[in-house]
């Protein structure tokens, strides 16, 4: 159709990336769904009245060959969502080496590869966005390796904000506090009491992308409060800071 934006979305079986395009699609975007479980997708796709591609971000063949797909039915893409992700609980020293390896292709690497495969397709006025969160700029402990992926993610989302820029292209950092999701169970796992009030919802997290695009936000917590406040204290006082929230944000449960 003439005139169509086309939004592509990854990790958009479930959690926050189905409620992105379903606020998307309700803003008027086809959504062409990106994950790795066809049978969900299907059924989100048939719901909006948008299309979707079995995808695993972190492999990125599989990425070249979806987005030369999606690129012949829709040359150009108006809005690109980094969303695929995956946790990982457990320190450096206890964690599974391959999960600390798949965090990385999935969490940061994903995103690299899918804007370089999308690429092509984004021209002046279009839209990219990283759901990056609150640990691309908070370290602790107990997840370090989710930690560090999200701040090469951070990373990632700032330096192609400044590359995309002269293209006319708009790139939007979105970092999310703890949010209950199927794959992210906040609510099951954190001890902190005080924590457990700042879990938002996935209608959230879509709601500020939304917001994000319409008014041209570079970067957007949410919510503020508190989690900006623990970005800045992260910055100015980050050996005390980082004790404090290995005691807060660090401990949960052994699930």
């Amino acid at each position: 159709m003439v005139g169509e934006r086309i939004a592509v979305i990854t990790g958009a079986s479930s959690g926050i990336g189905e409620a992105i395009a379903r606020a998307l699609a309700h803003e008027g975007w086809r959504c062409v769904l990106l994950a790795r479980r066809v049978d969900d997708l299907a059924r989100i796709a048939g719901e909006i009245g948008g299309e979707w591609e079995a995808c695993d971000v972190s492999d990125r063949a599989q990425v070249d060959e979806v987005a030369a797909r999606v690129l012949e039915r829709h040359p150009a893409i108006g809005l690109l969502v980094n969303n695929a992700g995956i946790p990982a609980r457990g320190s450096f020293l206890d964690i599974d080496p391959e999960l600390v390896e798949r965090v990385t292709a999935v969490n940061y690497l994903g995103g690299v590869w899918c804007l370089r495969a999308f690429a092509p397709g984004l021209h002046a006025g279009a839209h990219v966005v990283n759901l990056v969160s609150v640990a691309g700029t908070v370290a602790f402990a107990p997840a370090g390796a989710y930690a560090a992926s999200k701040h090469a993610q951070l990373a990632f989302s700032r330096s192609t904000a400044a590359l995309l820029r002269p293209r006319g292209v708009q790139v939007h950092t979105i970092m999310p506090g703890f949010v209950e999701t199927e794959g992210f169970p906040q609510r099951a796992k954190l001890r902190s009491r005080m924590l457990m009030r700042y879990v938002i919802e996935a209608d959230d997290v879509a709601e500020a992308v939304v917001k994000a695009v319409a008014k041209g936000k570079s970067e957007i917590t949410v919510p503020w409060f508190p989690y900006r406040l623990a970005t800045i204290g992260q910055a100015l006082t980050p050996g005390l800071f980082s004790r404090l929230v290995t005691r807060r944000a660090g401990e949960h449960r052994d699930e």
